[in-house]
C-alpha cells in the first residue's frame, strides 16, 4: 500500500554543538526537516511506498530538498516548488540534553498548499492511506483543506494515521483552540499518536492509559502515547502494548526522532496493507528507531 503524508517539508539549519543560545551557534549543517517530510523520508528508508503531497519554494533551497527527498525514496509526483514562494528554513540549536530550540524562517506550509495547486484530493483518492498534522491546522483556508483530505480519505475507506505534533506558536497563544482541532482528527483515525503533553492537551488526561482510552471513546481505531524516556503505550479494542525506551547510546539530538518513529510504523504498516496486529509487531522496532535517531544530527540518516 502506498501512504500519502500531507504536510510541510522545510530546513533544518543543524548547529552541531550544544550551545545555550543561537547567539553561541558558530556553524550550521542542513538536514531535510518538517514532520511530514521526516516521517515520509523516514518510511521510505525503511522500505515503504510513501509519497508526500505538499511543497518548497522554488528556489536553490527547494530544489536541495526536492533532491535529498527523492534520494530517499519519497514519490514527489504531488510535491512541487511555489515560484515567487521562499522555501522555510529553521535554525537548530541544542542544549546539553540535546533538546532543540528552533528559530523558523519564512512559511514551509504556505509553500505546501501554493504547490500543490488543488491536487490534494486527486492525491488522497490515488494512494492506499493518508497521514498528516496539525501543522496544516492553524490557518482556516489551510485547515479546510486538510479536514476535506481527511474526510474524502474517510469516505474512501482509506487508513488514516494522525500525529498532532502540536507546535504552540503556530496557535497564537491558543493552546484551546489547538487541542480542539486536534481532537477534531480523531473520529474514524486508524491511528492516532501523540506524546503526553499532547494527549493531555486533546483530552484533559494527565495519566497516558487514561489519555489513550479517551482517544478511543473518541473513535480512534488504535492509540499510541509516547513518553519520551519512558517508553510508549499501545492501546486498542483487544490491543493493549507497552514498550521500554530503547536506549541511547551516545546522545547527539532528539530532534526528528518522533518522525522516525512513525515513519517506521508507516513502513511495517504498509506492508502488511494496514492489518491492525502488525502495529503491536512494529512498535518495539519503531522504538529502537526513534532511539538511534538520537544518536544522530537530524531524523534523517
Amino acid at each position: 500500500m502506498r501512504t500519502l503524508c500531507f504536510g510541510e517539508a522545510i530546513v533544518d539549519l543543524i548547529c552541531r554543538r550544544p550551545v545555550r543560545s543561537l547567539a553561541e551557534a558558530d556553524a550550521f549543517v542542513p538536514s531535510p526537516g518538517g514532520v511530514t517530510a521526516n516521517v515520509a523520508a523516514a518510511a521510505a528508508q525503511h522500505g515503504a511506498s510513501v509519497a508526500l503531497a505538499g511543497g518548497a519554494g522554488d528556489d536553490p533551497w527547494g530544489a536541495w530538498l526536492r533532491d535529498r527527498l527523492a534520494a530517499a525514496g519519497v514519490d514527489l509526483r504531488w510535491f512541487g516548488l511555489a515560484a515567487g514562494q521562499a522555501t522555510a528554513v529553521a535554525f537548530v540549536t541544542l542544549d546539553g540534553r540535546g533538546e532543540p530550540a528552533w528559530q523558523l524562517y519564512g512559511d514551509g506550509v504556505a509553500a505546501t498548499v501554493e504547490a500543490l495547486d488543488g491536487r490534494l484530493l486527486d492525491a488522497v483518492e490515488a494512494t492506499d492511506a493518508f497521514f498528516f498534522t496539525s501543522n496544516t491546522l492553524a490557518g482556516k483556508a489551510q485547515a479546510e483543506l486538510t479536514m476535506a483530505a481527511r474526510e474524502r480519505a474517510l469516505e474512501l475507506g482509506r487508513p488514516v494515521v494522525f500525529d498532532p505534533n502540536l507546535r504552540l506558536h503556530r496557535w497564537r497563544g491558543n493552546p484551546g483552540r489547538a487541542g480542539a482541532m486536534a481532537s477534531a482528527c480523531v473520529p474514524g483515525a486508524f491511528l492516532v499518536k501523540c506524546n503526553q503533553a499532547e494527549a493531555r492537551l486533546m483530552t484533559g488526561e494527565s495519566e497516558p492509559e487514561a489519555a489513550a482510552a479517551s482517544l478511543l471513546a473518541a473513535g480512534a481505531q488504535h492509540a499510541i502515547v509516547t513518553r519520551g524516556v519512558g517508553g510508549a503505550i499501545l492501546r486498542a479494542k483487544g490491543m493493549r502494548l507497552d514498550v521500554r525506551a530503547h536506549p541511547v547510546q551516545a546522545l547527539r539530538s532528539t530532534v526528528g526522532a518522533g518522525d522516525v518513529f512513525v515513519g517506521a510504523l508507516i513502513a511495517r504498516l504498509g506492508e502488511t496493507d494496514y492489518y491492525p496486529s502488525a502495529l503491536a509487531a512494529a512498535l518495539p522496532d519503531a522504538a529502537a528507531e526513534a532511539a538511534r535517531a538520537c544518536e544522530r544530527w537530524g531524523a534523517l540518516q
